[in-house]
């Protein structure tokens, strides 16, 4: 129990430099630099959705107070879409407008998990995942998993078995995955949930790449399964799919009795969220269709320029590539550190594998949506010698 002057352990366990520690040297470098390590869009939302377009005398009660759930027209946007997209719509009272995923994560985990409860977490995973969960107070329990699925010998249910513990509460899934970009195949999704169902797990289920898939159908997501049924809450945000990343807008759906103890916990973490972005998201989920077919042959076309300099396959959708560093490094090099230093002396700045689990300390993420192609060209030029120097 911290007294004054201490903080509390579980927020000493946490840190706001979640990307890199490269940032103090990233400050010195002079000339262009290419920030290629955080997960955001150099692409505007369409004009409906920017926030210079609502305006006060559109819209009432622009700058009051939102219902807690959300305003009416979103909630009803929000449905429309997951009918469209997926052919189901969730019943109304399930949904709830959070502010991003970020948030909308931290809420249901805050409702659904208790301090010293564990968390299966498939590696690699989004960064902020890990803290948010062990900012409640609970265990992040890794599982190294998207790197390996192409190993026949992987048995998915045999990895996460090995991690439940009677402590074991729930299972995060995201798909595609930040940083691989890996897309759960169905039968993936399946073992996962079957772990889930055999020991009474809960599925946290992040959507927030779910517009962005470069080649095929549509992937199917966890929520549709009929084995997730009343057991999954899926998260969705409007910033990577729709260029809203500053507006801080999502969503989150589930059971009906389960979603009314998520609003309580949102009530009294945020309250509501801003009206105005409220607005932006109803525009860009009515009319961001076409934005959203621009956007997946924009980044698949960065995703395979990537790819091609790595000398890797390009991911299959997201924002990131994924890649392991080690021909780049010495036998005696721990982490991907050398690498990343370098790199940011030609000016392009990375996020440290380290970042996305314990697993992978010598591999490398970076971002292909965060500048345009000419710019990514540039650093991708930059890296060019660095690259060609394979130990």
């Amino acid at each position: 129990m911290p007294k004054f002057p201490h903080a509390s352990e579980t927020a000493l366990s946490l840190s706001d430099q979640v990307f890199s520690r490269l940032a103090a040297k990233a400050q010195t470098i002079e000339g262009e630099l290419y920030p290629l390590h955080v997960g955001d869009t150099y692409r505007a939302p369409i004009p409906e959705a920017r926030a210079e377009a609502q305006h006060h005398d559109d819209h009432e009660q622009l700058h009051g107070y939102a219902p807690v759930q959300g305003i009416p027209a979103l909630v009803d946007a929000i449905g429309e879409r997951l009918e469209h997209s997926y052919g189901v719509r969730p019943d109304r009272g399930s949904i709830q407008v959070m502010s991003g995923a970020t948030a909308g994560l931290s809420v249901t985990i805050h409702a659904l998990v208790d301090p010293g409860d564990e968390v299966l977490l498939p590696a690699p995973f989004w960064p902020l995942i890990r803290g948010i969960i062990a900012r409640r107070g609970a265990v992040p329990v890794q599982v190294p998993l998207f790197d390996r699925l192409a190993d026949p010998t992987f048995d998915v249910e045999k990895a996460l078995e090995a991690k439940i513990t009677s402590r074991t509460t729930a299972i995060y899934i995201n798909t595609p995955n930040n940083p691989t970009g890996v897309i759960l195949p169905p039968e993936v999704i399946r073992a996962m949930l079957r772990v889930a169902q055999k020991h009474q797990l809960w599925v946290f289920s992040d959507e927030a790449y779910e517009e962005l898939w470069f080649e095929g159908e549509r992937p199917r997501p966890v929520w549709t399964y009929p084995e997730a049924k009343d057991r999954v809450i899926t998260n969705h945000t409007l910033s990577k799919s729709y260029g809203l990343a500053g507006a801080r807008i999502g969503f989150a759906h589930g059971p009906n009795d389960i979603m009314k103890v998520i609003r309580s916990s949102q009530t009294f973490t945020t309250y509501c969220q801003a009206r105005p972005m409220q607005h932006s998201a109803v525009a860009a989920l009515s009319h961001g269709d076409a934005w959203l077919q621009e956007a997946r042959s924009l980044y698949g076309e960065a995703s395979r320029l990537c790819a091609e300099h790595l000398g890797v396959s390009p991911p299959p959708g997201g924002t990131f590539l994924f890649f392991d560093a080690a021909p780049w490094l010495k036998d005696s090099d721990e982490s991907s550190l050398p690498f990343l230093e370098k790199a940011l002396d030609y000016g392009v700045l990375l996020t440290p594998g380290s970042a996305c689990g314990e697993a992978y300390a010598r591999w490398v993420r970076l971002c292909f949506t965060s500048v345009p192609i000419e710019k990514l060209r540039e650093a991708l030029e930059r890296l060019r010698p660095l690259l060609s120097s394979r130990t």
